[in-house]
Order: C-alpha cells, then sequence, then structure tokens
C-alpha cells in the first residue's frame, strides 16, 4: 500500500510540474526546438484568432535516421492546467498532423535531421482563444512524446492593455527594480465580478519561473482595470544579458577563448565569465535571452549550420561556490527554467562552475542565475552574479485571461509588451 501511495504522490507531482512548465525535451535525441512567429525567431508562438498568423516550427533530430513525427494541440489554462473541454470543441479539422518536411544536414560535420512546419495547418485550426500545448510525438502515439512547446492564440477584440515600466517609489528598490502599470479595459466583456473572471498574467523577458500571476487591480473604474500595486507587478531589473556569437565555428569572435577543431562535434572554449554587481552599468542592446540560429558561411542556417560542445565558465567571488545556491545557465538556450538542462557543476580543483551545452550556430544570449538548492520550482536571482540595476532593458509581456460564468475554459483576450526603455507598446 505504502508503494502505491509513493507511485500515485509521484505522479501528481510529475503532472504538477508538466502544468508549470509545458515547454519540455523529452527524448535525448531532439535538439534546437524553436517556435515562433513567421520570420522572428525572436519572438513568442503568438496568433490572433481566426486571422492568417503562421508560426514557425524548427527542430533537429540528431539520429540521422528519418522518423514519423506527428504534433497535436492542446487547449490549457491560464495555469497550464488541460481545458474541462473536448479536442474537437476547439480544434477545426483532424486532431493530429504529420510532419512531412524534412531535411537532412548538408555540408556539415554533425549529422541531423531538419524537421519544419508552418502552423496552424488548415487541416487543424484553432477555433478557440486561450494557451495551447503543442506535442510533438512519435508514430502518432501520444504516448511517445518528443517535446512540447507553449502557443498562444488570442482574441484581440475583447479588451486593450495599458501598460508602462516606471521606477519604484520605494527607496529600498528604485535603483535595483522596476515596476510595470497597467489597466485593463474590458468593456468588451462587462465581466460581473472581474476579481474572479479576468486573470493577467506577466513576465519578465518572456520567463515563466518569475511571472506574476493571482493579482488583482488595485481600482475599478467602470470596466477598467487598475493594476497599480506597488508589491505585486514589482521586478528585480538584472542586466543585459551576457552574449556569444557562434555564427561561425572557423573563426574565433571576441567571447571565444579557443576551437578545438579536431573534436568531433567541435569544443568551444568560451572566455570565463565574472561576476558583474560592482561593474559600472553599462547599455547593451541584447535580445533579453532569445537565441538566433544563423551563420556567416553558408546560406540555410537550419540544416546548413553544424553543432559543437560549448563550454561555459562562470568565476564565483574569491573563487568559493555560492552558500546553499546553485548557480544555472538562463536563456532560451536552456528553454528559459531553471532545470538540469542549464545547471552548472562546481569545480573545486579550479574554483569555478562549469557547464557544457550542445548548441547549433548561431547568436546567444544568457545570463547566470542563482537558487535555492533542493528547491521544486526555482526562481532564478541575479543579484549575485549580474547584480540588478533598474535602467536595465527588458521587455514585459502581459497577457489577460478571461471566463465567463458558463466558460470552461480561460480564453485569452489581450496580450501586449512593453519595453522599459522606449516605454512603448508592441501589440
Amino acid at each position: 500500500m505504502k508503494k502505491i501511495i509513493t507511485v500515485y504522490c509521484l505522479l501528481l507531482s510529475l503532472c504538477s510540474f508538466a502544468q508549470r512548465f509545458p515547454d519540455a525535451i523529452y527524448l535525448p535525441n531532439i535538439r534546437t526546438a524553436k517556435l515562433f512567429s513567421q520570420n522572428n525567431q525572436e519572438s513568442m508562438a503568438i496568433v490572433r484568432l481566426n486571422s492568417s498568423d503562421l508560426l514557425e516550427l524548427h527542430f533537429d533530430d540528431v539520429d540521422p535516421t528519418p522518423k514519423n513525427y506527428y504534433y497535436s494541440l492542446e487547449l490549457c489554462n491560464a495555469d497550464w492546467t488541460p481545458a474541462d473541454l473536448n479536442t474537437f470543441d476547439y480544434i477545426n479539422g483532424f486532431t493530429q498532423v504529420h510532419l512531412s518536411e524534412y531535411r537532412p544536414s548538408s555540408i556539415t560535420q554533425s549529422k541531423y535531421i531538419h524537421y519544419q512546419t508552418l502552423l496552424p495547418d488548415k487541416n487543424c485550426m484553432p477555433t478557440r482563444s486561450g494557451n495551447y500545448m503543442l506535442r510533438v510525438f512519435l508514430d502518432g502515439d501520444t504516448s511517445q512524446v518528443a517535446f512540447t512547446k507553449r502557443m498562444f492564440v488570442v482574441d484581440f477584440n475583447k479588451a486593450m492593455i495599458s501598460a508602462i515600466v516606471q521606477q519604484p517609489y520605494d527607496n529600498q528598490l528604485n535603483k535595483t527594480h522596476q515596476k510595470l502599470q497597467l489597466s485593463v479595459n474590458t468593456n468588451q466583456l462587462n465581466p460581473i465580478n472581474p476579481q474572479q473572471q479576468v486573470q493577467v498574467v506577466i513576465l519578465q523577458n518572456y520567463r515563466w519561473d518569475n511571472a506574476v500571476t493571482n493579482i488583482v487591480p488595485s481600482f475599478i473604474r467602470d470596466n477598467i482595470l487598475e493594476y497599480n500595486s506597488e508589491v505585486d507587478c514589482v521586478f528585480p531589473a538584472g542586466r543585459e544579458y551576457r552574449w556569444v556569437d557562434l555564427r561561425s565555428y572557423k573563426f574565433s569572435s571576441e567571447r571565444i577563448e579557443k576551437i578545438d577543431k579536431e573534436a568531433e562535434p567541435n569544443e568551444v572554449y568560451l572566455r570565463a565569465d565574472g561576476v558583474r554587481i560592482n561593474m559600472r552599468y553599462i547599455y547593451m542592446v541584447d535580445y533579453n535571452g532569445w537565441y538566433d540560429i544563423n551563420t556567416t558561411e553558408n546560406i540555410n542556417p537550419w540544416w546548413q549550420t553544424d553543432y559543437a560542445k560549448v563550454h561555459f565558465t562562470f568565476v564565483p567571488p574569491d573563487n568559493q561556490p555560492i552558500s546553499n545556491k546553485d548557480v544555472y545557465i538562463l536563456g532560451d538556450l536552456t528553454g528559459n527554467k531553471l532545470g538540469n538542462s542549464g545547471k552548472m557543476r562546481f569545480n573545486a580543483e579550479k574554483g569555478v562552475y562549469e557547464k557544457t551545452l550542445l548548441l547549433k550556430q548561431g547568436y546567444y544570449y544568457y545570463t547566470y542565475a542563482t537558487a535555492p538548492q533542493k528547491v521544486s520550482f526555482p526562481v532564478g536571482d541575479v543579484s549575485q552574479t549580474d547584480g540588478n540595476y533598474w535602467e536595465t532593458e527588458n521587455e514585459y509581456t502581459v497577457l489577460v485571461y478571461y471566463r465567463s460564468y458558463n466558460g470552461r475554459h480561460d480564453e485569452l483576450v489581450a496580450l501586449t509588451t512593453v519595453n522599459s526603455k522606449n516605454l512603448s507598446l508592441r501589440n
């Protein structure tokens, strides 16, 4: 009986983890899985309801034998739990789509099969707004999941967002944090109980580990909800992301110490990164953690680019491990989450943290973050690695969900992004 209870608790834990972090890779042969708005690698996977918007899906299978991959879409609530609806209530067409477009790598040292497609497919169209989980799996068998990705279908006709980034008024935070002030116009929805029916989620640089959720409006004027709390919408500002140019393995860019071209795949050793807490703040243009698959040598970056083992090194203060903390590489290259894929190992002999990642040629932005050890859902903290400066350029994405009293899922009724530098909205 004890064993049954233990297994049941483990399954519940795994389900909870999957719901909170839907972006995950389950097969070790899957690499560089990207889902983004068409022609824009540095973007979230967002389409407007009943529009012609398209997304690009790309991924590599490092097993050079072609396989039969399929994908499906699952409608989820604001917290990424499955919606209480039948698939045919939100999908017009087939529930599974075969990924028929693939190509072997060409003129590369690394051998892989590159798969790509545009979606939503005309034979598998979402009919409701909301969060969707894209599942890619093998041989039409949904139990053989290769990876999952988040996707958003927005009905922009139901609500409007006005947002601006400010310096906090609190003297203890105004040099290190940023505050988001926003209002949501729900005139088209006319909610009876907006505190219960309307949910707001705020992301900083597209991270979900430190997302703000479960906030209530500070004021309600008619159908306009004001969110102006000095507690709820305040984020540590961080610092501009670090970067590395891996578009060529033939020539070393500024951040590369050396390249072992005899190894297969190539071994790329980056210059050691140190703590930047006491360094003067300098503004640099960055992609806020995104990475861009690209090359300076070939025509098509998706199947004419190579992989390399890239060695990252972080030097902590006094070459001593950070007490009771784990150190992670954080950015889109590690799924924007704190997990084993980005967790660094402390080398006591050298007094540094180390991590090796298999990366495809491109331009990468990343940061180092710490988190308490042995925590189920860690939140990244850059205060001990990069520091927090309120002048930092960050992007904040606001998602607004609504559920009617007879509704069975959370509709995504508004979405916008505001930049802390130019304070302008980008829908």
